[in-house]
């Protein structure tokens, strides 16, 4: 097992990385409060290791009340949240119970959420399940569900006591959702880290075959990077915006095409390959760069191109994007592989030419 550290004060808390952790009640103990748990989680993952995380807390002698969600985007909704703290009212859940979120990052999300909300905030704990959960929705405290008009845009910043990783539960990920996790690892690599780049391209190979080595190094790789800008920013005041390299133009991939079509992961793919021919465009990096990071998305077997719609209804989906100011898109573009820069003033005029240039019509 590997342990990290997010250095965040009174809110500090750990990630545990491991094979067969799940069954380890020692690592949950310092994390749950004095009473009951309630596990949430969703329909896909419930059959696998919903059992499994029953039994650790049994062994803590906690009573446990299980929350079922359909999988997919969709049950990111303020419906599940009053379909949750329904369950946990029901059920006479005080400010002493504890939330466990097993699943992927849409369980994640919702589940912080409801814990930050639930008698204005009980304990949780993230039991990431999928590479995306573990390398970054588990992390960094952002919590949220989705609106018609925009995705996250309801939501806090809540950090859990604790983040448990357990890398066997990879094992039965399928291959799609395997992929949409390499979305994110690559984005540390890019905003961050040019050595991890470098890395992923001359192990992709392995990191795709799940090789045991080389995940762990993706996942403690990935985690690291995030703490470390998690504890210089923990709000999003400035730096941790990079982290959003790809969501700008991801998030309004998945808000047009309704939440489904595409996995979060994917989408962000498409996202990092306008964010590296835009910041080309606006030649902040060279075009062997933009031709590196095209080739490394390539090479995990994600999507590169949009799916056509009018650039109007895009940008309409960016202009209510969480990162926008005074009407402006802001950008996370690149200078560079491994330096990333946050801006709001790049000409409308490029924005619809990356749009243009990588949409599924313009090379049919």
């Amino acid at each position: 097992m590997h342990s990290l550290h997010v250095d965040l004060g009174q809110r500090s808390y750990p990630i545990h990385i491991g094979t067969g952790i799940l069954a380890d009640p020692a690592l949950f103990a310092p994390a749950l409060s004095t009473g009951p748990v309630a596990i949430i989680t969703d329909s896909n993952v419930a059959p696998l290791y919903l059992e499994a995380l029953h039994k650790t807390l049994r062994k803590l002698e906690k009573d446990v009340l299980t929350i079922t969600l359909s999988a997919g985007e969709a049950s990111k909704s303020l419906a599940n949240i009053q379909e949750i703290t329904g369950r946990l009212l029901s059920a006479g859940y005080g400010r002493d119970c504890t939330l466990c979120a097993l699943g992927g990052g849409v369980v994640g999300d919702i589940t912080g959420f409801a814990a930050a909300v639930y008698q204005r905030g009980v304990a949780c704990i993230q039991v990431p399940t999928t590479l995306l959960a573990m390398v970054d929705s588990s992390v960094g405290g952002k919590t949220g569900v989705n609106h018609p008009l925009g995705k996250n845009m309801i939501g806090a910043f809540y950090q859990p006591r604790a983040v448990i990783a357990d890398t066997d539960t990879l094992d039965s990920l399928p291959d799609r959702e395997f992929r949409s996790g390499l979305a994110e690892v690559i984005k540390y690599g890019l905003i961050n880290d040019q050595g991890f780049f470098s890395w992923l391209e001359d192990h992709m190979d392995a990191v795709l075959a799940r090789e045991a080595d080389a995940l762990a190094k993706v996942i403690q790789y990935s985690c690291k990077d995030k703490a470390d800008i998690v504890a210089r920013d923990e709000l999003e005041g400035g730096l941790r915006a990079i982290l959003n390299l790809g969501h700008t133009f991801g998030h309004a991939i998945e808000a047009t095409t309704g939440y489904g079509q595409y996995l979060h992961g994917e989408a962000v793919a498409i996202g990092i390959v306008m964010a590296a021919d835009l910041s080309r465009r606006l030649d902040l990096i060279r075009e062997s760069e933009q031709n590196r990071i095209y080739a490394l998305i390539k090479a995990t077997g994600l999507p590169t191109l949009a799916p056509a719609f009018p650039i109007a209804d895009y940008l309409a989906f960016m202009r209510v994007d969480k990162k926008a100011e005074g009407g402006r898109v802001r950008f996370i573009l690149l200078r560079g592989i491994g330096s990333a820069v946050i801006t709001g003033d790049v000409p409308p005029a490029a924005i619809a030419q990356t749009l243009q240039a990588f949409m599924e019509h313009e090379h049919a």
